[in-house]
């Protein structure tokens, strides 16, 4: 007969719904109607030398629908949480790692590895075998290509695709789905103009931006992200 396992020290939220040869293993909380697909880990061990048996927490928030075959693994330490938002789409054989910090409505692809302790934020799409190394953090409502192979910061709005990854332009489609005016879109475009095609530096880049493109929460957003990052972001090679 077919089963589900779930085990101690596990919270789970009403109107979940959890699939034959899945496994809610100790350590994890599941918020309100989550749909867990068939053979799916969540909670696993940290696949980290650095880990050593610590009761750490996998916690994942309301309205997920995470399909067959992902794993998902809980923090490295007590301190720590691998934090799933609500309303993410999780599609099949993605792996997420420990401490990784995935926000709300965002697409992870199939195949896609998310690595430990990234960031990615709300509504990023990443499409099919995407990989995110250590540490990066992905923008909200950028959209990641497939087969790409992340080692930068990626920031708000934007397209990428290629390796090395590098920026192809900002995400309107997405954009207009949300409805962002013109007037925003060309805002953004003018903003991604000075920082990747300005020739000056970075910093330079974004005090431009500052002084010559109007505020707005999209500005706001980009310009804190990029300041805030600590790996630097992709660049842009044409």
């Amino acid at each position: 007969m077919p089963f589900a396992f779930v085990g101690e020290d596990t919270e789970i939220g009403d109107d979940c719904i959890i699939m034959p040869y899945s496994a809610v293993l100790p350590g994890t909380t599941l918020g309100k109607g989550n749909r867990i697909h068939g053979h799916t880990l969540l909670g696993v061990d940290p696949q980290d030398f650095n880990y050593k048996g610590a009761k750490s927490r996998l916690i994942i928030g309301d309205g997920n629908d995470i399909r067959e075959n992902v794993v998902i693994a809980r923090g490295l330490d007590e301190k720590t949480a691998t934090k799933i938002g609500n309303a993410n789409h999780i599609m099949e054989k993605v792996h997420i790692c420990h401490d990784a910090d995935i926000h709300n409505r965002t697409v992870l692809g199939i195949s896609t590895i998310i690595a430990a302790n990234t960031l990615i934020e709300s509504e990023a799409i990443l499409t099919n075998q995407v990989v995110i190394m250590n540490d990066c953090r992905i923008g909200r409502r950028s959209l990641i290509l497939s087969g790409c192979r992340v080692q930068k910061d990626v920031p708000p709005y934007i397209v990428t695709n290629e390796n090395p990854v590098e920026y192809h332009g900002v995400n309107t489609v997405i954009l207009r789905h949300f409805n962002t005016s013109d007037r925003i879109l060309r805002h953004i475009a003018n903003a991604y103009r000075i920082i990747f095609h300005g020739d000056t530096s970075l910093q330079d880049a974004i005090m431009k931006v500052e002084e010559q493109i109007p505020p707005s929460e999209e500005i706001n957003n980009i310009v804190k992200f990029i300041k805030g990052s600590k790996l630097g972001i992709i660049q842009c090679k044409y």
